[in-house]
Order: C-alpha cells, then sequence, then structure tokens
C-alpha cells in the first residue's frame, strides 16, 4: 500500500490501519526535522544552499598566484578578441573564484531559473491536499486523496481520523519541497565542481561583464586531454570572456535568455497520473524516496504546442551564442594557440554531452542545457563573415529580428544568402 499504509485485520475506521498511520506521521516529522527552515514557497533556498556548500567541501580559497595567472590570461584574452569583434571588451581585469564564490554568487539567476519549474510542485500539493484542508472537513480531504488512499477508505474518512489525516497531508507538502529542495542543492553542487566559468554553461549567470574562471576546475578540465594547463587556461578565458562581452554589449540578450528560460519552466506540468502512480510506491520511511522520485523525470513537461514554442526559442537562443563564441574564439586564437583544435575538440564534446551534474540538472528541473542546433549557429556566424567581414557576422546582434529562428538555422546557409540581399544587412 502507498506511504506504508495498510489495512487493519482489527477493522480499524473504514478497514484502516491506525497503527500505520501513527507510525507514518513519525516518520514524516523525522524526515521534515532537517529541512525545516522556515522559508516560504516551492523552494527551501536555505537548505539549498546548506546541501551544495556540504557537498563541494572541502574547497580551498583561490591562491593569489591562481588568481594573478586568471588575471593574466584574461588580459591576453582581450588583447586577442579585440582584433576579431566589434564589441569591445571593457577594464574589467579577469577574477577568479572558488567552487563555494560560484554557488554564491551565481545563486540569484538560478533563483529566477529554478522558481517557476518548482511551481510544478503545486501539482503534488493537489494532489496531497491543499492549504484549505487545514479545517480538517472530512469530505474535502477525501476529495484530494490519491486513489489508492480513496481505495483503501470506500466509506469515506471518518471524522475522527480527519484529524490525523490532515496534518500529514500538510506535512507532505513540506516533504515534497524539501525533497525537490535537496536535489536542488546537489546538482547545483555538482555544477559547481564542472564548470570552468561565469558562463561556461552558456546562460548569462552573472550581471557584471567580468570574465570568471574557476582555476580549479580549469585543471581538472585540461587533466587527461595532453594540452598544457597555461594553453588550458588562456584558451578557456578567450571563451569566457567572448561571452561576457556578448552578454554586455547587447543589451537585449542576456534579458531574453532568463526570459525564455522562465517561460520554458513555467510552461512544465507535472503528469498527475504519472505522479500518482509513482507516489504509490514511494517508501516513506526512506528518506530518500521522495528526492528520487522527483530527479527520475516526473517534471518531465508535456508536449504542448506551448512548451514546442518555448524550447525551440530557447534551444535557439542558446545556440547561436555559442555559434558565435565558436567562431569569434576560432578566429581569436587561430596562429597563436597550437593546441587550440585540440581544445575546441574537447570543449565541442563537452557541451554535446553534457556532465555528470549538467545532466542530473536536467532530469531534475525538465529542462537541458545544451545548445543542439551549436554547429548550424556556427555556420551562420562564419558565413557571414566570409561574405562580409566582422562587422557583418557581429551586426546580427544589432536587433533580435535580423538573427536565424530555429528553421533558418535548418538550412543556415540559405539564411545568410537570404540575409545579405536584404536592405538592411548589417555592414
Amino acid at each position: 500500500m502507498p506511504f506504508g499504509f495498510g489495512m487493519s485485520e482489527s477493522g480499524g475506521p473504514g478497514g484502516f490501519d491506525m497503527n500505520s498511520l501513527g507510525a507514518a506521521l513519525q516518520q514524516l516529522g523525522q524526515m521534515m526535522q532537517s529541512g525545516n527552515t522556515g522559508d516560504p514557497g516551492p523552494v527551501n533556498w536555505t537548505m539549498v544552499n546548506d546541501i551544495a556548500r556540504k557537498a563541494i567541501q572541502p574547497d580551498a580559497t583561490v591562491a593569489f598566484a591562481q588568481a594573478e595567472q586568471v588575471r593574466q590570461a584574461v588580459h591576453l584574452a582581450q588583447v586577442w578578441l579585440d582584433a576579431v569583434t566589434v564589441f569591445p571588451g571593457g577594464s574589467q581585469d579577469g577574477r577568479a573564484w572558488s567552487r563555494s564564490e560560484w554557488l554564491h554568487y551565481t545563486m540569484p539567476a538560478w533563483t529566477r531559473v529554478v522558481t517557476p519549474v518548482a511551481q510544478a510542485l503545486s501539482t503534488l500539493n493537489a494532489s496531497l491536499g491543499g492549504a484549505d484542508l487545514a479545517t480538517a472537513d472530512p469530505h474535502a480531504l477525501y476529495e484530494h486523496l490519491p486513489e489508492q488512499l480513496k481505495a483503501m477508505l470506500p466509506g469515506g474518512i471518518p471524522p475522527e481520523m480527519a484529524g490525523m489525516l490532515a496534518p500529514m497531508m500538510g506535512m507532505m507538502q513540506q516533504l515534497g519541497a524539501a525533497a525537490f529542495s535537496a536535489q536542488l542543492g546537489q546538482s547545483l553542487a555538482g555544477l559547481a565542481m564542472e564548470v570552468v566559468g561565469a558562463s561556461d554553461i552558456g546562460i548569462p549567470l552573472t550581471d557584471d561583464g567580468v570574465p570568471t574562471l574557476l582555476p580549479v576546475n580549469v585543471v581538472a578540465f585540461g587533466a587527461g586531454i595532453g594540452v598544457g594547463e597555461d594553453d588550458v587556461r588562456i584558451y578557456l578565458a578567450v571563451r569566457e570572456a567572448a561571452h561576457q562581452r556578448l552578454f554586455t554589449h547587447v543589451p537585449w540578450l542576456r534579458p531574453r535568455i532568463i526570459g525564455a528560460l522562465e517561460e520554458y519552466a513555467k510552461g512544465i506540468v507535472v503528469d498527475q497520473s504519472r505522479l500518482g502512480d509513482s507516489l504509490g510506491s514511494v517508501d516513506m520511511s526512506n528518506p530518500d524516496a521522495l528526492g528520487e522520485l522527483l530527479s527520475s523525470g516526473v517534471l518531465t513537461p508535456q508536449d504542448t504546442p506551448e512548451q514546442q514554442v518555448a524550447l525551440a526559442r530557447l534551444e535557439t537562443l542558446m545556440a547561436l551564442v555559442e555559434g558565435w563564441v565558436d567562431d569569434v574564439v576560432g578566429q581569436a586564437v587561430e596562429g597563436r594557440l597550437p593546441t587550440s583544435a585540440a581544445l575546441h575538440e574537447s570543449v565541442r564534446r563537452r557541451r554535446a554531452a553534457g556532465g555528470p551534474a549538467e545532466r542530473t540538472f536536467a532530469s531534475l528541473v525538465g529542462m537541458d542545457l545544451r545548445p543542439r542546433l551549436l554547429r548550424e549557429a556556427a555556420t551562420v556566424f562564419a558565413a557571414m563573415r566570409h561574405h562580409g567581414d566582422m562587422q557583418s557576422r557581429d551586426g546580427l546582434w544589432n536587433h533580435p529580428d535580423l538573427l536565424p529562428d530555429a528553421q533558418d538555422l535548418a538550412e543556415p546557409l540559405d539564411f545568410v544568402e537570404r540575409a545579405r540581399q536584404t536592405p538592411d544587412f548589417p555592414a
């Protein structure tokens, strides 16, 4: 039976085992105690931070020598980029972050991205009973019970049982948020141990335009690919600086990407029937059970026309950002960094497959951060530069309407030919 409840051999009210109910309440109370920080809303952000910070320990402070290496790499990257893009680099020095600093400074962006996803848990709340059930009205409680529990109570909920079920269902609402928060904390910790910079996953997690690298992860990225640490650091600094130039000097881009992420997240709907079937097999004596359920893909969005449009818009934007960065970085390092081909291939494979933490995050929130049309987008920008110059390529960012959409990226060279024939072709 679901949640560890069973039928009473002694014929309790409605054939329900009151002892099982009491034991379940005790289990839920123990599970909630560790995560009860009083944070309102579908995400317990205090819990997220605590779990993520503990998961990345030990996390050493960035040494002065490491910070200086990053600063010098970013300075060289800016000099190289000045010759291959019209977007200026600004006067900011590069900076180096520890994993804990990455978590701290990118958390505001994650809050905006993840909170709409977590709103989907309101469906879970509806399945288990809402706040209006605090009155413990037996009829209201019965209407919100999962079908498995209704089957166990064919005669309805006896009044003496309603007073016990109502607080249990309220605890289950909190447990859903706690389980989601715990999984999110683990996922962000995993990302903190994989990302090499502030813009590594292709979305703007910071808003100050300062190129930022994580030295410990830069070293880990270069391990085993046969390239020296200095070359790895410089190449990744060029990529990071290129991202920051684009996000800084295309004023509509950052809000457009965050808006697309929020639009996509708001369209996520939990499949009620699938959720009900899954909840029926959850062993509430296992503290990890609900967290495993939430990370199993139960929040995968339904394939609606609205979601398809939102997904296409998001994937196209991310692909265009990465495609432009690929072309600009390739030009910047050409003839200057002999190992660039190997490094480019390593980055390409990493972006195509995604790391373990990125895949976990995608399964938890139903959102894949990998740009699927990166090659096609890179072809557009390279062809624009070939037929014109870097002003023609970078001029595509002057207005969103100048950029290709998902259908254009299916035939990138046709798009470039049409763009060159328009009166407002960027030159």
